[in-house]
């Protein structure tokens, strides 16, 4: 499971996707069904996109789990703020994703800042929610979007207040 933050700028689409190609890693990844419109749908799948209808009601976590574990080799790519907009928090789902797949959380960046592009630690998820976001949190800190303001908080909902 690859994480990628901050997610501000469709930037960080192309960015991200030239990095794989210079590292030569082959990426999955989600993203709302819309963007897959005839004449560039074929584009999107064969980079490894996979389209979501955010509005149906199904599994997504227990499939994609289910993916990776089948999977001699796959790096599942989420974007955690699930948006390029601000956003109360993050989505959970790369989180069960990895819980239930039994696979790490590896943390990717796009820093704008500093002009850089890289991976981060691999998380291992415990029975603590909090304090697996604190190592996301504390390595994300000081790492900027495009759009710093289009940031939200780096939480889950379940983590409550």
């Amino acid at each position: 499971m690859l994480i990628a933050a901050p997610h501000t700028s469709n930037w960080d689409f192309i960015w991200t996707m030239a990095t794989a190609i210079v590292l030569e890693v082959q990426l999955s990844w989600f993203a709302k069904h819309s963007i897959f419109k005839p004449g560039v749908g074929w584009f999107f799948r064969r980079w490894g996109g996979i389209p979501i209808q955010r509005q149906e009601v199904a599994d997504r976590v227990s499939f994609m789990a289910e993916r990776l574990k089948a999977a001699d080799s796959m790096v599942l790519l989420v974007a955690a703020e699930g948006t390029r907009s601000q956003a109360p928090h993050w989505k959970s789902g790369f989180y069960h994703i990895a819980r239930k797949a039994g696979v790490p959380i590896v943390l990717g960046f796009l820093d704008y800042g500093r002009r850089r592009v890289g991976f981060g630690p691999a998380v291992e998820t415990s029975d603590d929610i909090r304090v697996d976001m604190d190592q996301i949190r504390a390595f994300y800190a000081g790492i900027s979007g495009k759009f710093p303001e289009k940031s939200g908080p780096m939480r889950l909902r379940e983590e409550g207040d």
